[in-house]
């Protein structure tokens, strides 16, 4: 059983990440250990999706603050990047086109891949024609699943009116699937279970318990740094440094977008229940 072909996973989290801070990252290994050790998948890549500007989230500072505090705290990951393509779009992306778009780049690049090394192996030895056909009888060659990562907030936000699109919870659950790290105080086991759009896809809801609680929060970090308190340990350093360097977070950013109702909320209820 410890030979068998596991299937290619890419993780990836989308979301304001204002800032950045170390539970962001912790959540990744959490949920690629899970998988592993489920014994059907091998963790390929992780990818952080910043929101675009057109989030219109109250405090949301510019996206390219996020990208780059985002990029600063991945500097020593041999395997979560960033993409910057969702935070350069003019207007607000529903999560579900945010991965539909890189899970057409992954299946993109892996037929990319494939093509290569068929024409290696074509022009190749023998050899390599007969490791080539095995591998392929195995299945290495099969599309890789794209995961979305998130908390249990996201998770149960699921169930919050004109928030999202139930096309859209069906597709990111049903189709791609959902890693969802818990955190203390909510029971996301139970609120699954009184979902009937979730339960139906719950083998494809995967959720994983932290056992040593950290409850950072991007808007705790916020408060702290509004108030001129140390958030040094709760953010990776380059991050605390190019807050600091840039003066991001105060009073005044908090305040941005605090008119301004949240992106789906509006584009949702101008166009009456989904």
């Amino acid at each position: 059983m410890e030979n068998r072909v596991r299937t290619s996973a890419v993780l990836i989290a989308c979301g304001s990440f204002n800032p950045i801070t170390n539970m962001h990252l912790r959540m990744f290994e959490l949920a690629k250990d899970h998988l592993e050790d489920t014994g059907k998948y091998r963790v390929d890549r992780g990818i952080i999706s910043p929101v675009g500007d057109g989030y219109k989230k109250k405090g949301l500072i510019e996206a390219s603050h996020r990208v780059e505090m985002a990029k600063l705290a991945l500097e020593t990951s041999d395997w979560i990047t960033v993409d910057s393509w969702e935070s350069l779009q003019p207007e607000w992306v529903e999560t579900a086109k945010v991965v539909r778009h890189h899970y057409g780049e992954l299946v993109a690049a892996e037929q990319t891949n494939n093509e290569v090394e068929v024409d290696t192996v074509i022009y190749g030895k023998k050899r390599r024609v007969d490791d080539h056909s095995s591998s392929h009888q195995k299945g290495s060659h099969d599309n890789p699943r794209l995961f979305l990562l998130c908390g249990a907030d996201v998770l149960e936000s699921f169930g919050v009116p004109n928030l999202w699109k139930q096309e859209d919870i069906g597709e990111l659950v049903g189709r791609y699937g959902v890693v969802c790290i818990t955190r203390n105080g909510s029971d996301v086991e139970k609120f699954v279970h009184q979902s009937d759009s979730l339960w139906c896809h719950r083998r494809n809801i995967h959720l994983v318990r932290e056992w040593v609680t950290n409850e950072i929060s991007a808007t705790h970090v916020r408060r702290a740094l509004r108030r001129g308190r140390s958030v040094r340990y709760l953010l990776p350093d380059p991050v605390v440094t190019y807050i600091e360097e840039k003066r991001l977070y105060s009073v005044e950013s908090e305040r941005k977008n605090e008119d301004v109702p949240l992106a789906p909320l509006a584009r949702y209820t101008d166009a009456g229940p989904s």
